[in-house]
């Protein structure tokens, strides 16, 4: 399956007045690019569009019982979904590895969710979230890979460019792909992807070198928010229909773009966020002359105290 404009459209109608619409930030004398600056949507990143495309269509169509929603996460989605579920007057439980990040976990439960930790790695949390949803009836949200995730998260994407329609490239960072799959799905046609991934978490890059989506080792700085292990079906549907511009970037690249979000524009991000930005900072993304690109700041749910 592959997401489709209308299905964004669908999306920004029925999630219309609960997300916040972000600003698209005009380009620097340095930067020379536009920031969507999805960092400041609610829960500060932008999974919660997906969340409440989802919740709200499984309510519509009947699916949230008395066990509610669940989903896995290595943070993020799982703040959305609980968050959203709190909007909304639904029971949540969130599975997180172990590794999660204690500050995504706190707010997490802040919002009301049940936190269930499993296994060193989001796939473990995966299993378990998917075998509760068998077991207790529950509504299974997941993380990325879900036509209503995809499509929510793409919202942001059809503002952008509604917002600034000279954009000629939008650039994303990639872990499982929901992201991706939802912009792609609105720049077909009027804009292309860059499609950014951290070198020891390269998703997309071994997909398309096998022709599927393949399991791969997850480790680095942006593993809590893009360590998916495998690519989902929705992200390689949009790599076979348009196939992005890829770039990897390191760890150390990473970084860097994140104290320079900071340094220069007092965006607290995080790493996974800063992939995106890296791929210009680093050089790795190279703008022909007269290019019009816009990066998507995806998320801030960071520690701030690590930030000079």
């Amino acid at each position: 399956m592959i997401i489709t404009r209308d299905d964004l459209l669908a999306a920004r109608d029925r999630i219309a007045g609960r997300v916040r619409r972000t600003p698209l930030l005009a380009p620097s004398d340095r930067d020379r690019v536009w920031l969507k600056c999805e960092h400041l949507q609610h829960c500060g990143v932008f999974k919660t569009r997906g969340a409440f495309n989802r919740q709200l269509a499984a309510r519509e169509r009947g699916e949230l019982g008395a066990a509610g929603i669940v989903v896995a996460s290595g943070g993020n989605a799982g703040l959305a979904q609980a968050f959203v579920a709190r909007e909304l007057g639904v029971r949540a439980t969130v599975f997180v590895p172990e590794t999660a990040p204690a500050v995504k976990v706190e707010r997490i439960r802040r919002y009301g969710a049940e936190v269930r930790r499993v296994g060193a790695e989001f796939a473990e949390a995966q299993e378990a979230a998917v075998a509760f949803a068998h077991e207790r009836g529950a509504a299974f949200a997941h993380a990325y890979d879900q036509p209503e995730v995809a499509a929510g998260a793409g919202t942001l994407a059809e503002e952008l460019l509604d917002d600034e329609p000279r954009i000629d490239t939008v650039v994303v960072s990639v872990g499982g792909g929901g992201l991706y799959a939802g912009v792609a799905a609105a720049a077909r046609g009027r804009a292309r992807v860059v499609a950014v991934e951290p070198e020891l978490i390269p998703t997309l890059h071994r997909a398309m070198a096998a022709g599927r989506p393949v399991d791969v080792d997850v480790s680095g700085v942006a593993a809590d928010s893009l360590g998916a292990r495998r690519l989902g079906d929705l992200a390689h549907a949009a790599v076979l229909a348009e196939p992005p511009v890829t770039v990897l970037v390191g760890d150390d690249d990473i970084v860097a773009a994140r104290e320079h979000l900071w340094a220069e524009h007092r965006i607290a991000s995080e790493h996974g966020a800063a992939t995106a930005m890296a791929a210009l900072l680093s050089g790795a993304y190279v703008p022909a002359e007269g290019e019009r690109v816009a990066v998507v700041v995806c998320g801030a749910n960071t520690d701030p105290s690590t930030l000079a």
